[in-house]
């Protein structure tokens, strides 16, 4: 049964008269002279600030220690229309939370601690709102009081707001400066070859991922050599180059080399070096080749599988022997590298076929590690497309993309056969054909089809990128049933607002999971705001 309206917050919480708000807030008429005692001058100083708020608020309401409202002011009412209200004993003697969608009372009333600013969205619009408990003579707390402080803030606070965005925009600007920065740092002076990315940078926390970089962490213990198989764009070189920076190496050069780039007439003065005057047009000094240059580092070996025959012979002596012969030279120089190779094609095909030497195959693949493609780690896509956003906005000026729910279970979908490099075009081009707002279904599946692919659509029922992990719904199931005149269960008949709630909780926290904890990306993955999301993790 609604609790009968309270004409004055006093008669609203029947404990013991408290010591604080609650205590003074009293109809009582103001003393003609000030009283000499620290209690009554206390109490009147309450009750004169409770009035203060009552009239230059926008309004107020207490709960008790239930959290059932009693009391509202005449100022109040006049949002419970826009509530769902169409008298106040529809409110009044109902829990806070069921009928002020988004409060955090509850979380006043059990932590006893004030939250004195705060932002509360509901149906009845955006308001900035206080909430204070409220306390006995013991200490307890016995209600809670909320006040809201103004409504429109997007124009009551507009100063305010203009201020904080002016001061938000420095920080995006901080943060930009710090990345080119570390960038920088990372590439050392005077041209010296150096890493430039760590585990860090191989982003995801899909199963798939953390076992790539668990193997990856083991072979940077190692001094033996490595070689990463995988897709092209699936991150072998950043992974090559993560493996060095976490070695005993990392002070040393790395250098890197295509061979799928290199003529193949160039190739062995490219691994070798030249000796002076070699051969005509050649340096008079001579000059290094790569296993040189990377002496006391790690000489990666991109796309290995496309090494011509002819000079795998000379490859493999020089990783057995440790030692190298400059074209044109009858020296022979010792070197110390260690070698991570790299390919995207089948290479014990490529043995069976006798195109790639057996023994050389076997020298080099040491420690293989497999780098799983984009379509066996979707989860980590919506991360992926956070940090290439991030990217996208520091090499062009401009703010990150975002993406609708409906168009990161798109991209979820697709078997990116050019993995993340293919994802990176196609986040590119729908940045630069948007005509502003966010990036939606329709335009990544126009991207998605001028660039040749026939865009694979999620099923219904997993539109929401959050649904790969199902949902215990038992108030659906109640729901169903008595749609089909069956009678639910007890224990499922709760409070439509704690069902709701649930629910509520469940999406954000499988959300999290599939974003590895990132909270912006999380809300971006369920289509709110981070203040939605901060305010519902409460």
């Amino acid at each position: 049964m609604p609790a009968p309206s309270h004409s004055d917050p006093a008669e609203a919480i029947t404990d013991p008269a408290p010591a604080s708000v609650s205590a003074s807030a009293s109809a009582d008429a103001l003393p003609d002279a000030l009283p000499l005692d620290g209690d009554s001058i206390l109490a009147l100083a309450a009750q004169s600030m409770f009035h203060l708020f009552s009239s230059i608020s926008q309004g107020m309401f207490l709960v008790d220690r239930r959290g059932c409202v009693v009391w509202v002011n005449e100022g109040y009412r006049r949002f419970l229309p826009a509530l769902g209200f169409s008298s106040i004993d529809q409110f009044l003697g109902h829990r806070v939370e069921d009928v002020i969608h988004n409060t955090q009372m509850r979380r006043v009333l059990e932590t006893g601690e004030p939250i004195l600013i705060d932002l509360l969205t509901n149906k009845a619009g955006t308001f900035v709102v206080s909430r204070l408990p409220l306390r006995d003579d013991a200490g307890g707390v016995i209600g809670a009081i909320g006040i809201v402080l103004f409504d429109h803030p997007e124009t009551t606070l507009k100063p305010l707001i203009s201020k904080f965005a002016r001061l938000q925009q420095d920080l995006d600007d901080a943060r930009r400066e710090l990345a080119v920065q570390r960038k920088r740092q990372l590439s050392a002076p005077d041209g010296e070859r150096r890493a430039k990315y760590t585990f860090a940078s191989f982003v995801g926390t899909s199963p798939a991922a953390v076992e790539v970089k668990r193997q990856a962490r083991r072979a940077a213990q190692s001094a033996s050599p490595v070689l990463l198989l995988g897709e092209t764009g699936t991150g072998k070189e950043l992974l090559a180059h993560a493996v060095h920076a976490a070695s005993s190496r990392a002070s040393g050069p790395f250098v890197s080399v295509n061979i799928a780039a290199v003529p193949d007439t160039l190739l062995e003065a490219e691994f070798f070096g030249v000796a002076p005057g070699a051969y005509t047009g050649a340096d008079r000094k001579g000059r290094d080749g790569k296993f040189r240059l990377a002496d006391g580092g790690t000489l990666f070996l991109d796309e290995i599988g496309d090494m011509p025959l002819n000079l795998q012979a000379k490859l493999l002596r020089a990783l057995q022997e440790g030692e190298i012969e400059p074209l044109g030279s009858n020296r022979l120089l010792p070197f110390d590298a260690r070698v991570i190779a790299a390919t995207s094609r089948d290479l014990l095909a490529l043995v069976r076929e006798g195109r790639f030497r057996e023994d050389l195959y076997y020298r080099i693949g040491v420690l293989p590690i497999r780098v799983p493609p984009l379509r066996e780690r979707a989860s980590d896509i919506v991360a992926l497309v956070e940090v290439l956003g991030e990217d996208m906005a520091l090499r062009n000026g401009s703010p990150p993309p975002e993406l609708t729910p409906q168009a990161l279970a798109l991209l979820q979908a697709q078997p990116w056969r050019g993995n993340i490099r293919e994802l990176r075009n196609v986040l590119e081009q729908a940045a630069l054909r948007s005509e502003g707002g966010p990036l939606d279904l329709a335009l990544l599946s126009r991207v998605l089809q001028d660039s040749g692919l026939t865009p694979v659509h999620p099923a219904a029922a997993s539109l929401s990128p959050v649904s790969s992990a199902p949902l215990n719904l038992p108030a659906l199931g109640a729901a169903a049933s008595l749609a089909e005149g069956q009678a639910a269960p007890a224990a499922s008949l709760r409070p439509l607002a704690e069902q709701v709630a649930q629910l509520e909780r469940q999406a954000i926290a499988q959300a999290l999971q599939a974003t590895g904890g990132n909270k912006v990306a999380a809300a971006r993955l369920l289509g709110i705001s981070r203040a939605t999301l901060y305010e519902r993790l409460g």
